[in-house]
């Protein structure tokens, strides 16, 4: 691992030097390479070298100790010693952690398809809420959204809604989302007063580019119609809204919530183009089965992962046994502390594997 440490602090520096030299901004492919590769190893480097100097300071406070006859002195040289020691097992852990593998796809903006499950209208109704909590969250985080396409149900829930979320790191952090969502309540809809389940499936995936993956026109069919609800004259009185078919695995996506046709098409292309990579990761993640296993977040698409109880106020995400009594907080957005415990979870699982390895 420290001869690992070393090469980054070398390779940070050669970094460092490019960058100063005269004319690399110039260069603008080669510029935002250099000062990517500086943001994914400053980290690092910054904790290798608090690390080296908490080393240092243990060996000089010993030295120290060993011909101080003072008590005061001596006992504060202890306590130094003992919290430069405390720094230093923290500090190991982090540097681990910092060098696990990277998931390329960490970075990217994210596509969210939410589809009503078991429950009907209920299941429609709370797919809706799911939705409003994401769009808060990204909110939170300083991250756009933009509606790809929606099918309502006429009170209020949406029977599905494809959307995007634009925002540096949106899929490391929303990646964990993907499964079956469940809700335990009294419905709207439902005048005896039981408690209902409903389930909603969520489908977070990377945003994937041209160079990710690419698509064949050839196997694309556009078909063109008029959009229906909401959305003003324009919208419902043109050809504006667009039917694409994927013929080889016959994947449809609709898109009419642009008044232009074009921008429609590029929609449903954008969507399919993550679908099919998404498809690709999903391969690469079932050839790697037993891996997978030791991971959390990345399992199967029709794992329960969460639970919404409502008449208990209560959040349970079943892959890691926590369960939080803020429900609504919660659904207003507030998932940071369930996010940040699943990237804890997942970073100690891999560590745990790469320990067994």
């Amino acid at each position: 691992m420290f001869d690992r440490l070393e090469d980054i602090v070398i390779r940070l520096q050669e970094i460092l030097n490019e960058l100063n030299e005269p004319g690399v901004a110039n260069d603008s492919g080669r510029f935002q390479k250099l000062m990517k590769e500086q943001s994914d190893l400053q980290p690092i480097a910054d904790a290798y070298n608090e690390y080296k100097a908490c080393q240092q300071t243990v060996e000089d406070s010993l030295s120290m100790m060993e011909g101080e006859s003072d008590p005061e002195m001596k006992e504060m040289l202890k306590e130094e010693l003992s919290e430069s020691k405390k720094r230093i097992e923290e500090l190991e852990q982090e540097l681990k952690i910092l060098l696990l593998p990277k998931d390329p796809n960490d970075e990217k903006n994210v596509i969210v398809e939410i589809r009503g499950g078991a429950g009907g209208d209920e299941a429609a109704l709370f797919a809706a809420e799911i939705y409003r909590m994401f769009v808060k969250y990204a909110e939170s985080k300083g991250w756009k959204t933009e509606m790809l396409s929606l099918n309502e149900n006429g009170i209020g829930g949406f029977k599905e809604v494809t959307f995007m979320i634009n925002g540096y790191g949106a899929y490391s952090r929303l990646k964990y989302e993907s499964g079956v969502h469940r809700v335990q309540r009294v419905p709207e809809t439902e005048s005896g007063g039981r408690i209902h389940t409903s389930t909603i499936t969520v489908a977070i995936m990377p945003e994937a580019e041209e160079v990710d993956f690419e698509l064949n026109m050839n196997d694309c069919k556009f078909d063109v119609f008029r959009a229906s609800g909401n959305g003003g004259q324009c919208v419902n009185t043109t050809d504006s809204a667009v039917r694409l078919t994927h013929i080889p695995t016959g994947i449809v996506i609709s898109c009419q919530d642009e008044k232009s046709q074009l921008k429609n098409k590029d929609k449903a292309l954008k969507v399919l183009r993550s679908r099919l990579y998404d498809m690709e990761l999903q391969k690469r993640h079932d050839a790697e089965a037993e891996a997978r296993k030791s991971q959390v977040g990345t399992g199967d698409r029709s794992e329960k992962i969460r639970t919404y109880n409502f008449p208990q106020g209560r959040v349970t995400d079943h892959r890691i046994k926590l369960t939080l009594h803020r429900l609504d907080n919660i659904l207003n957005g507030d998932l940071d502390e369930i996010i940040d415990s699943l990237i804890a979870a997942d970073q100690a699982a891999k560590l745990s594997n790469l320990q067994d390895d």
